[in-house]
């Protein structure tokens, strides 16, 4: 049997906000939480082959962390197709004044339906990632003014399907810490979840999320938690959005 270990990066500096591609650092309480959850993977005793994150340092610290606690070391392979959902002009602003300014209703279908993108931001907007230093090398044509759910999904699972589950089908343990939408996305496409199903979906931070597979398949998913640990995180990122 080998396994994919799926950890969504802790609590950042900006919890509240639309962080998107922000380059946010994990917030001290968010290091806390991936080191509690990280020594259950350590428990588990699962050893890993390679780990895969977003080039964000919010998810590359969050793959460290869980590392350095398990005590492993790895090759951490990092790239852009793993970054967040891109919220173009909700980028960097707060949860809460956005849905003052524009209703609860208007900030959902932005935040939680699945082909519907918050406006865009120009070409000389700082939060273009064009204008970001990080994303040099990558194609100007490739690199996103703002993201549905659905554009992000069709940005992570073709690298997903390329890179990690052709390793998985292989036997390699693969550890991944991305964030909500791309997991959302990739979950999305393991579990064979509609576009319907999938805006009510809710990824925790932190706590472990197992997939078990043989031969090449696909044969288990769980987390590493009790069932009131995964809603009590998850009813705290339902209320984001409030004041």
């Amino acid at each position: 049997m080998n396994y994919l270990v799926i950890v969504r990066h802790g609590l950042t500096e900006w919890t509240g906000r639309f962080t998107g591609w922000t380059d946010i650092d994990l917030a001290p309480s968010g290091v806390e939480m991936t080191k509690k959850y990280a020594v259950r993977i350590k428990e588990k005793g699962i050893v890993f082959d390679l780990a895969y994150s977003s080039v964000l340092k919010r998810a590359y610290k969050t793959i460290e962390i869980v590392l350095a606690t398990i005590g492993q070391k790895v090759p951490i392979i990092k790239d852009w197709h793993l970054n967040e959902r891109h919220y173009g002009a909700l980028q960097t602003l707060s949860k809460p004044e956005m849905v003052k300014k524009y209703g609860e209703k208007q900030v959902n279908l932005w935040r939680r339906s699945y082909d519907v993108s918050p406006p865009k931001v120009s070409l000389d907007d700082p939060r273009h990632p064009i204008n970001d230093p990080l994303y040099k090398d990558v194609p100007r044509k490739l690199l996103p003014a703002g993201e549905s759910l659905k554009d992000t999904y069709n940005r992570v699972v073709p690298y997903f399907k390329t890179e990690i589950e052709k390793k998985l089908f292989a036997g390699k343990n693969i550890l991944l810490s991305s964030h909500h939408n791309a997991l959302r996305a990739i979950v999305k496409y393991l579990d064979n979840i509609d576009d319907t199903s999938i805006v009510s979906l809710n990824i925790p931070y932190c706590i472990p999320l197992i997939y078990e597979y043989e031969d090449g398949k696909k044969v288990n998913k769980y987390y590493l938690a009790s069932d009131a640990e995964v809603e009590a995180v998850i009813t705290s990122i339902k209320n984001q959005t409030k004041a």
